[in-house]
Order: structure tokens, then sequence, then C-alpha cells
């Protein structure tokens, strides 16, 4: 095995690894030991545990960031959010361990998350959409940011239910998200008031 391909069969050891058991159960000598290798080779390619985490992991926040950043291109307000909904579940279904490793380790609420910050950017892109919609609907846009957090983060966990129970169907999730939170912004209040207030 030429170092390139040696290093690219240690992460797909260490990928599934991570994914079964996350960062802290996750031994170099268990990685070494399934991919054939003295740990000194891991420790060469990698530095360590971290340093092998950190790799995967970015691969993972690359390649979901990418998916992502490509469902929100262009369409109505409705199909940007269908889009949205549809590309994290396509992901969490194509990548189901990458989907464990960047959640397990990486809360949606962790202030230092790689997943966070995949979120973040979607969140900007969605906010931008829900200001435009605000203005033309008279409500105050300075809550638009507030709306897309709520928005983005009851995708992100619908995709950690469904990573694990896969039904219904991908495509009758993504309906259903997209039917609350369509059905719920067009009949928003103004003013809203909690009951009693």
């Amino acid at each position: 095995m030429t170092g390139t391909e040696r290093r690219e069969q240690l992460v797909e050891v260490a990928r599934g690894l991570f994914a079964e058991r996350g960062f802290d159960g996750t031994a170099i000598e268990e990685v070494a030991t399934r991919a054939g290798v003295s740990k000194p080779v891991v420790y060469e390619h990698f530095g360590g545990k971290e340093g092998l985490y950190a790799v995967v992991v970015d691969r993972e926040v690359t390649q979901l960031l990418t998916t992502m950043r490509d469902s929100l291109t262009n369409g109505t307000s409705r199909e940007l959010l269908q889009s949205a909904a549809a590309a994290l579940l396509d992901f969490v279904e194509a990548n189901p361990d990458g989907f464990r490793i960047l959640v397990r380790d990486s809360p949606i609420g962790a202030s230092s998350s790689s997943f966070r910050s995949i979120i973040g950017d979607v969140t900007s892109r969605v906010e931008g959409i829900l200001m435009t919609k605000f203005k033309e609907k008279e409500l105050d846009p300075r809550v638009a940011p507030m709306y897309a957090q709520m928005l983005v983060g009851m995708v992100a966990m619908v995709g950690q239910w469904w990573l694990d129970t896969r039904e219904p169907a991908k495509e009758v999730v993504a309906a259903h998200l997209v039917n609350l939170a369509w059905n719920g912004l067009s009949g928003m209040e103004r003013d809203p008031h909690l009951l009693g207030d």
C-alpha cells in the first residue's frame, strides 16, 4: 500500500469506529488492529487520535456543508425550505456514520461544534430569506434571525431522530417538516404572546 492508500484506509477504519463509539470510546490501538498495522503507523500519519479525528470530522463537515449550500441556491421560499430539509435527510441517509460523528461528539447546542458551524451557515442563508418575507408581510424583520434558528434547529433535530428510526420515508418526513414550518410561518401573528398574558 502507498502512503496515501494507507492514510485513506486508516481514515475509513477510524470513521467507522468514531461513528460507532464516539471520540472517547475509540482507541488508537483498535484503529491500528482493524487496519492491520502497528500503532506507530497511525501516529506517523496523524500524530495521534486527535489528529485522526480532526481529519475524519473535517471530511464530514465539508461534505455536509457542500450538500446544504448546494440545496439553497434558488427557488421560492417554500422551495428553499423544502430543499434544505431534503438535503439534510439525504445526507443522513447517504452518510449515517458521518452524521453520527457530527452529532454525537458535537451536539447541536455545543458552543464549539462542527455541526453547529454548518447549521450556522445554513441559518444565515435562511435568515436572509425570512427577512425579505417578513418585510413583505409587514412583520418585524428584527426577529427573522430568531425564526431562522427555530426553523433550522427543527430540521436538524428531526434529522437526528430520523437517523435512528428511518420511518416514515425521507420524503414523507421532509413534507411534514415543510408543512409545519411553512404553514406555521404563513399564519404568524404580528405581536405574538403567551396565553394568559
